[in-house]
């Protein structure tokens, strides 16, 4: 039986009241890099081993299968294997698929993988002219209504203050909105949004259905609340009921979702809707260098729901400051001088799996992995295909499977080496950058999981494992650099960060023109800022190219007064570099 006090232990005295504060509201507002997770995970743990929760009763929501994943693997080695931890959608599925016979005597619909088809539908049938571009803005329009929980007459008063897809105004939004729900309906599909509301509306109007909910799930955890959506709301009071024991954990400054539906009031005022609640802070920041941190916390100064972070950790190489700023005149001027100073961190023995570089959107990485590949640098694309995703990947997992079937009385490390050697794979990597390195660094990431695992793992065991990966996306590191929008950043971190592209109208976006989409543009130059642990280079270039314009540099970089350390590597010394 686990030890209650020693899941304490390893615990600052911010994060222990968290992991004790058991029953009623509680709302954790906790800051980057303060260990959240470690706090909602002990407190679990913790109620568990005092018996305060029986670990079947207990749902611990979040919002991504990998963090789902990452709660279930750390509840499980702190005792407390039973607890469902789970996406909100997932969690709403399974019970729409138990329930829905029971209320409407029929199997639930079936689930769309996407809504660009139907929607392309819906405009044809409308002759409205829709590209891709507009087919995807349109789209996100109608997640957009129902993740904000908008009829259609509620959507018409809000949507004057939306900008609209090219070629739709408000009315044909609305046209075009109400035609892909009657085709959802005709052919009995519904879609992520409907998963959602669909399962807090037979909660609420079936008293049999919420009394069977009600007695499985007493105790709720809910991890980046500052990304709830209506919708979400709505199905966690479902849940609840009338019972109040739940805990919140967010932090406001990294709310990056408002697009989609998202709503920090809910973390801001959780004190409010819920009477008597536990609010607690988490301010000490484990993850970054204290300059990183003072830069965070000046970026965030007097804004609402803004923790104060205090730095845990100090610099090792106080004769560098740990953010730096910089200047480029253009934008591959710029990508030039931060493929140089990779490539030059890389070669003093930085390992490139431990360097990111963070921009506002994806067209911005064409010339930044160019440069890149110039100078010899392995990159990782995040939102490209996922590790599993790829073919030679695919093709690795059907050769082992069909191993693992003969049960071969071998050591795992050569029945995984053989298979794939079968790829093409070997023990050096090819010379470059390029598809081939690539294949290789994919094999070889392969290789190393196998290399990794405990003694006496059977290869059944091994292809089981990777099964696991894959459904959990819990990619194994590969030993390149990576490049991410801001977004698809959040929750990662790396020892040194770049941030490029700091300029007004890329970030801010130029699009962002209201000024609550411009504080969302500042909340996710925080998230960006936030990632780096020991090194944080910022910079933007004065111009796009030979016949663009002059930029402004972003309105956000006065608040964190920061020298301008120059243009940084020039092209004449990443050649130089790439030289050697």
């Amino acid at each position: 039986m686990t030890d209650p006090e020693g899941l304490l232990e390893p615990l600052d005295e911010q994060q222990r009241a968290a992991a004790t504060a058991l029953t009623g509201p509680v709302c954790v507002l906790a800051g980057a890099g303060t260990g959240k997770t470690r706090a909602i995970t002990h407190r679990i743990a913790y109620g568990v081993a005092t018996g305060v929760y029986p670990p079947k009763r207990v749902m611990a929501l979040t919002f991504t299968t990998r963090a789902a994943s990452e709660l279930r693997s750390r509840l499980t080695a702190l005792g407390a294997s039973g607890v469902a931890a789970r996406t909100f959608h997932s969690a709403a599925l399974a019970q729409l698929n138990y329930f829905w016979p029971q209320v409407l005597g029929a199997s639930a619909p079936k689930v769309l993988d996407g809504k660009a088809r139907l929607v392309t539908q819906a405009a044809e049938v409308l002759r409205f002219r829709l590209d891709r571009a507009g087919v995807r803005d349109a789209a996100a329009e109608i997640e957009f209504r129902k993740a904000s929980a908008l009829s259609s007459a509620e959507y018409a008063q809000r949507a004057a203050a939306r900008p609209m897809p090219a070629g739709l105004d408000v009315d044909k939004m609305i046209a075009l909105q109400e035609l892909y729900e009657t085709l959802k309906d005709e052919r009995r599909l519904i879609d992520f949004e409907d998963v959602l509301l669909a399962t807090a509306g037979m909660i609420t109007s079936e008293p049999q259905v919420a009394t069977e909910v009600h007695e499985q799930y007493r105790f709720f955890t809910v991890d980046e609340y500052q990304d709830v959506s209506p919708a979400q709301q709505l199905l966690l009071d479902a849940w609840l009921g009338e019972r109040s024991d739940v805990c919140v954990v967010g932090d406001a400054s990294q709310t990056i979702y408002s697009f989609a539906g998202a709503r920090a009031e809910y973390l801001l005022r959780f004190g409010e809707r819920r009477g008597g609640a536990t609010v607690l802070r988490l301010e000490h920041n484990y993850r970054s260098v204290d300059g990183v941190v003072r830069t965070a916390n000046a970026l965030m100064n007097a804004r609402p729901g803004a923790l104060q972070l205090t730095a845990a950790r100090r610099s090792s190489e106080p004769r560098e400051p740990a953010v730096q700023l910089r200047v480029y005149a253009s934008d591959p001027d710029e990508a030039a001088g931060v493929a140089a100073d990779v490539a030059a961190l890389v070669a003093a023995g930085t390992r490139p799996s431990h360097i990111a570089v963070l921009l506002r959107y994806n067209g911005q990485s064409a010339l930044l992995e160019q440069a890149l590949a110039d100078a010899g640098v392995p990159v990782r694309t995040r939102g490209s295909l996922s590790f599993f995703e790829h073919p030679v990947i695919k093709q690795a997992l059907m050769l082992l499977r069909g191993a693992s079937v003969a049960r071969l009385e071998e050591p795992l490390f050569k029945s995984v080496s053989d298979a794939l050697r079968e790829l093409g794979h070997t023990h050096h990597a090819p010379p470059g950058p390029g598809e081939q390195r690539t294949r290789w660094e994919l094999l070889d990431a392969l290789a190393t999981l196998a290399e990794q695992a405990p003694a006496g793992t059977t290869l059944q065991a091994f292809v089981a494992e990777l099964a696991e990966r894959a459904a959990a996306q819990h990619d194994p590191p590969i030993e390149a650099i990576t490049i991410a929008t801001l977004h698809s950043a959040k929750g990662l971190e790396w020892p040194v960060v770049f941030v490029i592209g700091l300029a007004d109208g890329l970030l801010p976006i130029g699009y962002a023109n209201t000024p609550e989409q411009v504080e969302e543009e500042r909340r996710l130059l925080y998230v960006g800022v936030t990632r780096a642990k020991d090194r944080l280079r910022l910079s933007w270039a004065r111009s796009g190219g030979s016949r663009a314009g002059e930029r402004s540099p972003s309105r956000f970089l006065p608040d964190l007064k920061l020298p301008d350390q120059g243009p940084g590597t020039s092209t004449a010394r990443a050649r130089a570099v790439r030289a050697g």
